[in-house]
């Protein structure tokens, strides 16, 4: 049984490309004790990934490697006791169409009140993203403003609404005119600024809350961060939950330059990383599905289908394709 995969065929010079990934073959390996078969039902595309390809996010992603992101997958075969044939399992799986792993490396999805694909995106690591670094870093309350970058996106539009639920002001940034409508009609954010069409974003968002920034859900960095922390009120918080902007740049991108700023205002700024939280996700995950049900969060998927388009879906994160989580249906 051959099994077909993506490699990492040279380091992207920039902006990822179609010809930096490879398609290959190889033999299924046998299952031996502790290991399941698994046939991939959806993948993840996420922007840490061009990180890792840099050798920046752990762990590295190096020409030849097959690559790996999270995935839910069906199980076809067992030799692990707490798995049989026909189980759903979400964790890391590398790029294929089959394959055989761990058993350990998987967790079964048990309970399944929302579609398969929000195990991926809202109760998955891109909901308890936003989730997390908001509440346990933003700390929000009742009256203050918030403004988030890459706001469509996958983390993005999930923080706004959740600052919308603690009683935030909440203004979106992204990148076309058709996002910050669906950021206002659809999500329900309070406003929302086009990027690439606003030459001066600072004074938009003085018009727009002349009371100042309290929180900043940064998914972007770059130019886009400098205009909005510039707008913030003392002690207000910066969570940087991501920065897309330099992802695919080598030299440093704006920042530095705010640290006067960050000082005479008495900002706090704070990295984040999902992973930091993972014995609290129980909690995460059921908090986020009980407003899902009660109708007051809701999410987007932007899903492409087939296992050749994983690149394509990749790639497309760069260029703003998606709007909220994007997910390859193998």
């Amino acid at each position: 049984m051959k099994s077909n995969l993506i490699r990492l065929a040279k380091m992207p010079e920039g902006v990822p490309q179609a010809d930096d990934f490879k398609f290959d073959t190889e033999e299924l390996l046998p299952l031996t004790e502790g290991d399941i078969e698994l046939r991939p039902i959806f993948i993840s595309v996420d922007p840490y990934l061009r990180v890792a390809m840099a050798g920046g996010h752990p762990p590295a992603i190096n020409v030849g490697d097959v690559i790996i992101s999270r995935g839910i997958a069906g199980v076809i075969s067992s030799e692990h006791k707490d798995f049989k044939t026909g189980d759903i399992v979400m964790g890391y799986m590398q790029w294929r169409d089959r394959m055989v792993c761990n058993g350990n490396d998987f967790s079964i999805i048990s309970e399944q009140g929302l579609p398969l694909s929000a195990y991926l995106s809202v109760l998955g690591s891109t909901g308890l993203s936003a989730y997390f670094a908001l509440s346990e870093i933003g700390k929000p309350k009742s009256g203050e403003t918030l403004v988030v970058s890459g706001a469509a996106g996958a983390v993005g539009s999930i923080a706004g609404q959740i600052g919308k639920l603690f009683g935030c002001k909440v203004i979106g940034i992204a990148g076309s005119d058709e996002k910050t409508d669906f950021i206002v009609s659809g999500l329900g954010m309070d406003a929302a600024i086009n990027y690439k069409t606003n030459a001066n974003i600072g004074q938009t968002l003085d018009d727009l809350c002349p009371e100042g920034v309290d929180i900043y859900f940064d998914n972007v960095g770059g130019a886009v961060s400098d205009e909005v922390i510039s707008c913030m009120n003392d002690y207000g918080r910066v969570v940087v939950c991501g920065s897309i902007d330099s992802y695919n740049n080598k030299e440093a991108v704006g920042g530095l330059n705010l640290l006067p700023l960050i000082v005479y205002k008495k900002l706090l700024m704070q990295g984040f990383l999902i992973g930091d939280y993972t014995q609290r996700f129980p909690e995460g995950r059921k908090q986020l599905e009980q407003w899902i049900n009660e109708g007051k969060l809701h999410y987007r998927e932007t899903i492409i289908k087939g296992f050749d388009k994983l690149p394509e879906a990749f790639i497309g994160l760069f260029s703003g394709k998606n709007e909220g989580k994007m997910l390859v249906e193998v």
